[in-house]
This record gives C-alpha cells, structure tokens and sequence, in this order.
C-alpha cells in the first residue's frame, strides 16, 4: 500500500503523521513525503519516510497514483497553507482515487461544522486507527 502524506510550511503535521505511521506498521508499506516546499519535505524524509519529492507537480503526479493521502484540510483548499497549496494542488488532491485521511486542522477561515476540536496526538491516533481498517480490506 502506497500512502501519500502532504503537508507544506515547516512539515510539523506531516512529520508527526509519519512518525506514528512508521510506529504502528514499520515497514510494511510505502510512506512517501510530499512536500509543497522543500523544507516540509526534508521534515519528513527525517520521519522517515520512504521516498520524498517536493512542489506542485511532484504532489499532483503522486497523489494519482496513492492508495490513501493522508494530511491536514487544507490540501484539498486552493491557496491554504498562505498559497502553497496551489489550486491545482488542491483538485489533484481531492480528485485522486485516492482513500483521503484528513485532519480537521486549518488555519484558513473554514470550519468543518460538527467537529469537535482535539488536539494534534488524538486526532492523529484516530487517523492510524482508520488507516489499519483501510489494510484490512487490502
């Protein structure tokens, strides 16, 4: 299984998502770091990711051929993250076949309504927790 994780500025998000992914299935399947600036990126790869590209068109490239996506909101919101997320990075995103696994975290002036705020460790236990059910039906 091929699980893409997104994320832009510094890649705080992203290398948390990485690290607890690594944590609960090790090797087991391929985590490649998607970064919408190199910096994000090089976070990351040190999550250890498998593989890692960054910018617009490496995001739009792999996010075609990802089994899950994993990030924060505001991969699928044209201009998120103070305009790194391009808008075609935003349809790329939201039109892969890709099973999309999204934290409720956004800066932008969205609220996704029905919601209940936790903070980052709880809601990436919860994305991990989705992630073994999706490997279940693999």
């Amino acid at each position: 299984m091929r699980v893409c994780v997104i994320d832009g500025q510094g890649g705080g998000i992203g290398s948390v998502l990485i690290k607890a992914i690594r944590a609960e299935f090790g090797e087991s399947l391929e985590i490649i770091a998607l970064g919408t600036n190199a910096a994000a990126t090089t976070q990351m790869m040190k999550a250890r990711a498998n593989k890692g590209a960054s910018g617009e068109n490496a995001i739009c490239h792999s996010a075609a051929r990802a089994d899950v996506i994993a990030g924060p909101l505001g991969i699928v919101l044209a201009n998120a993250m103070m305009g790194e997320v391009s808008p075609r990075i935003a349809a790329a995103v939201a039109g892969s076949p890709a099973y999309k696994l999204l934290l409720p975290l956004t800066r932008e002036e969205v609220e996704v309504v029905g919601v209940v705020p936790e903070p980052l460790p709880h809601l990436v236990d919860k994305l991990v927790v989705k992630l073994k059910e999706l490997m279940k039906d693999v």
